[in-house]
C-alpha cells in the first residue's frame, strides 16, 4: 500500500468519526429541544389550573356582590334574579371548559413539537449515518483507483501453497 493510500484511509477514516459525532450531536440537540417543549407543555397545564382558580375567584366576588346588591334593593332570590344567577353560572361553567381546552390544545401542539423535534433528531442521526456509508465508499474507491494493476486493496496476492 502507497503512503497516498494511506493518507486517504486515514482522512476517510477521520470524517467517518466526525460526521457520526456530528450526527449524535445534532440528535442531542434536537432531544433537548423536544425536553424543553415538553416541560414548556407541563407549564401551560400548570397555567390552566392557575387560571381556572384566579377566575373561580373573580367569579365568587361577582356572585358575593350581586347578592348583596340585591339584598340592598329587597329583591328576593326568585325569578328574574334566581334565572340571571342561573346563567352567570352556566356563563361560568363555559369559561371554565374554554380555558381548560385552549390550555390542552396548547399543550397538545407543544408536545407535538416535542415529538417532532425528536424525529428531526432521529433523521439527523440517519442522514449522519448516511453520510459516514457514503465516506466509507469514496474512501475505497479512491483507494481501489490507485492500487497498482494486478494487485488486490486488502492485501497483496502471496499465493497459495496447495499440499499434495
Amino acid at each position: 500500500m502507497s503512503w497516498q493510500m494511506a493518507v486517504v484511509g486515514a482522512l476517510g477514516a477521520a470524517q467517518y468519526k466526525q460526521q457520526g459525532a456530528i450526527g449524535k450531536a445534532n440528535q442531542a440537540s434536537y432531544n433537548a429541544k423536544g425536553e424543553a417543549l415538553d416541560n414548556e407543555a407541563i407549564q401551560i397545564e400548570k397555567q390552566k389550573d392557575f387560571d381556572i382558580t384566579q377566575f373561580n375567584k373573580e367569579f365568587q366576588k361577582l356572585v358575593g356582590t350581586e347578592k348583596v346588591n340585591r339584598a340592598k334593593s329587597g329583591v328576593g332570590y326568585e325569578g328574574t334574579a334566581l334565572r340571571v344567577a342561573k346563567a352567570n353560572a352556566e356563563e361560568a361553567q363555559l369559561q371554565r371548559n374554554t380555558i381548560a381546552y385552549n390550555a390542552q390544545i396548547a399543550a397538545n401542539q407543544k408536545r407535538y413539537e416535542a415529538d417532532t423535534a425528536r424525529f428531526q433528531g432521529r433523521m439527523a442521526r440517519v442522514a449522519a449515518k448516511q453520510a459516514q456509508l457514503k465516506t466509507v465508499t469514496s474512501t475505497f474507491t479512491s483507494m481501489y483507483s490507485m492500487r497498482q494493476p494486478g494487485s488486490s486493496l486488502l492485501s497483496q496476492d502471496q499465493g497459495l501453497a496447495v499440499a499434495p
